[in-house]
């Protein structure tokens, strides 16, 4: 038996094979086969056709040159063709993509929807899907998150139907869940990623998407609390993935590892994958930056968490560092810097209104109350916070919101409640195995409060008013601002029942304080 030339139809159909068996090179070299087997026919459609997949391809993994290249071949392909051929329509997504990356959230809206709009005609469920994605994508980076989020669903309901061919379908599957991840939409990111281990799990053979499928999968196991099966889920990807030979996804894979590592406590580990995922190509931030806290090098996290916010332009971007910023401000004693990434987030949150941005908005805001010592305000806004994460299934950010409402409670004068919301905390954080969430809270809850309910700050403040020094001297040797410590003072006469700072140091020394 002589074996015949593949003839184009077999090209396309051995390319979706290769590509979602994770041989992308091979994928690719079938495609520039049957590009230009459909030229030489004449078909110049098809031939585009195969050389915008080749030049999108291409693309996504970073070959901007090539890409470019087989793009405009498509373009010269279908200069002949009409404007509303779905070819056409296929060339207009690279486009809204290069807007959506450089900001122009209208302008990609407005492509992307062109580019639907030209599905629809030609009856082409595939463009019309990822038309509606980038439109969608568009709409929600520009903060029209609930019209954005719908021409998600609306984009993944077709997937979900098995109408699109199986690359798209991928496509479709990781680019909503990675939106919704972006903007904190973890109640769609959880449901899309179950629907997308079904389709993995339905599709003997692939490799492509299952190792994107299990980064997912291990994002929302860590969100979820389940830290070992998470750090296995985020191995597996990272096999997975290397098969398909796609490197920044490794690198998310990697960095999954390290933040469920460094949750546990297992700090080598965590740096270990931080630096792998930093090979990959990943931003290992503000990850890292945690881990230095947790090591005690808090110059070196507050070092590493400014520098990634000045590189950092986007508000989405931003919004994924400024939680740790806060956190790691109020380690070093800048209020000032806290305060404003607080104030940052907030706003953020108020424009984009999902529940875990407005959580996360909460949970920095309860802290820098805390750190100013307004109590009250930081009961209010840690109190939203927790029923947040509680309604969201994330246990760990539920639990340390609560250690800090345990906090306040007790500078309110509160033991009761401070009690029982701090033995919450370490219960849940005890069940969960987080190690260094529970020596924190045995560090900050373990001291008791001094003579006349002082917190341990307000101790300090009074030691340094009885040694004589102004506020803005005990500001400045305490990293607070003069505004912090005129609070803390006010705070000191009220629970001293004096009103002078001669009344305060004569309290000092009578009770045995300095």
């Amino acid at each position: 038996m002589v074996n015949r030339p593949l003839d184009a139809d077999d090209l396309e159909q051995a390319v979706t094979t290769a590509y979602l068996g994770g041989r992308v090179a091979e994928a690719m070299a079938a495609l520039q086969r049957a590009e230009q087997a459909y030229a030489s026919a004449g078909d110049h459609r098809r031939a585009a056709r195969s050389a915008f997949w080749l030049g999108f391809m291409l693309l996504g993994r970073g070959e901007l040159a090539q890409g470019s290249g087989w793009l405009a071949r498509a373009r010269r392909l279908l200069e002949q063709e009409p404007p509303d051929c779905p070819e056409q329509g296929y060339l207009l997504l690279p486009a809204a993509i290069e807007q959506l990356d450089a900001g122009d959230h209208a302008a990609a809206q407005a492509t992307a929807a062109r580019a639907a709009g030209i599905g629809r005609q030609a009856g082409e469920a595939d463009l019309v899907a990822l038309g509606q994605f980038l439109q969608g994508a568009a709409a929600v980076a520009g903060g029209e998150v609930a019209a954005g989020l719908a021409l998600l669903d609306e984009a993944m309901v077709a997937a979900v139907a098995g109408e699109l061919t199986p690359p798209v379908t991928g496509t479709i599957y990781c680019g909503v869940i990675e939106v919704c991840h972006q903007v904190a939409e973890l109640r769609r990111a959880r449901e899309w990623t179950q629907a997308l281990t079904s389709w993995c799990d339905s599709q003997p053979g692939l490799v492509t998407f299952t190792g994107q499928c299990l980064v997912h999968r291990a994002e929302i196991l860590r969100l979820g609390g389940a830290w070992p099966e998470a750090v296995e889920a985020a191995r597996r990807a990272a096999e997975r993935l290397a098969e398909a030979d796609d490197e920044l996804a490794i690198g998310a894979a990697s960095y999954q590892q390290a933040e469920a590592h460094r949750a546990l406590g297992q700090l080598e580990a965590a740096e270990a994958a931080y630096q792998l995922a930093s090979r990959w190509g990943m931003e290992p931030q503000p990850g890292l930056a945690l881990l230095r806290l947790a090591q005690g090098r808090t110059e070196a996290a507050a070092a590493a968490i400014r520098r990634v916010l000045t590189e950092t332009g986007d508000r989405l971007g931003r919004a994924r560092l400024l939680p740790a910023a806060v956190e790691i401000l109020l380690a070093t004693g800048d209020l000032d810097g806290a305060r404003e990434a607080a104030g940052e987030l907030a706003g953020i949150a108020g424009d984009y209104r999902t529940q875990a941005l407005r959580a996360a908005a909460d949970h920095a805001l309860g802290a820098v109350c805390l750190a100013e010592g307004d109590a009250g305000a930081a009961v209010t806004a840690l109190r939203r916070a927790w029923r947040a994460w509680r309604e969201l299934e994330a246990p760990y950010e539920a639990a340390r919101a609560r250690l800090l409402i345990g906090l306040a409670c007790r500078d309110l004068g509160d033991e009761d409640a401070a009690a029982m919301e701090l033995e919450a905390a370490r219960t849940v954080l005890a069940g969960l195995g987080a190690g260094p969430e529970l020596d924190r809270l045995d560090r900050l809850a373990g001291a008791v409060p001094a003579a006349g309910g002082l917190t341990g700050r307000e101790l300090e403040v009074l030691r340094l008013v009885a040694a004589g020094a102004t506020n803005h001297a005990i500001a400045t040797r305490l990293h607070l601002a003069d505004k912090t410590v005129h609070r803390h003072v006010s705070n000191i006469y009220a629970k001293l029942g004096v009103s002078s700072r001669a009344g305060a140091t004569a309290y000092a020394y009578q009770h045995h304080l300095v």
